[in-house]
């Protein structure tokens, strides 16, 4: 019986603690911006994600979350209930993080040049926080 409520209190715990944590409101709307855009950087597909939770802690480990993945191996079957959410959840968290942090280095490398042309004098100050703005405007995730 000890046994029983060992493994109930695991599956209540993996099952609330969501495994491979999903993107949140404001992130899923970035996201679909990303995706409007064609900005997003997709290095992993999210429907490959929740078909692969349906075997044996795979969704997990495509999400790259190993020990999830072998814990879902370990409860197998059961972790079919919640493993194709966390593949997929944990796929688009990858594509989102990615993108932000090419977003953030594509724009920092503008500002950079900008901050260059300013001062070997190509371009005045007013020229400067103008072409800043636009910049910071098309990077406005």
């Amino acid at each position: 019986m000890k046994f029983v409520r060992k493994i109930t209190l695991l599956l209540v715990v993996l099952i609330t603690s969501g495994c491979a944590g999903g993107l949140n409101s404001i992130q899923k709307r970035e996201y679909a911006a990303f995706q409007h855009d064609g900005v997003l950087i997709e290095e992993k597909t999210p429907a490959l994600g929740g078909v692969l939770g349906i075997l044996p802690g795979f969704g997990s480990f495509y999400a790259r979350e190993p020990v999830y993945g072998i814990l879902n191996l370990l409860l197998w079957p059961a972790s079919v209930l919640w493993d194709p959410i966390s593949g997929y959840d944990g796929a688009m968290t990858i594509n989102y993080d990615i993108t932000k942090y090419h977003i953030k280095k594509v724009k920092e490398q503008e500002i950079i040049v900008l901050d260059d042309q300013l001062s070997i004098g190509e371009i005045d100050h007013t020229e400067y926080v103008l072409a800043k703005r636009k910049v910071e405007q098309k990077y406005n995730y």
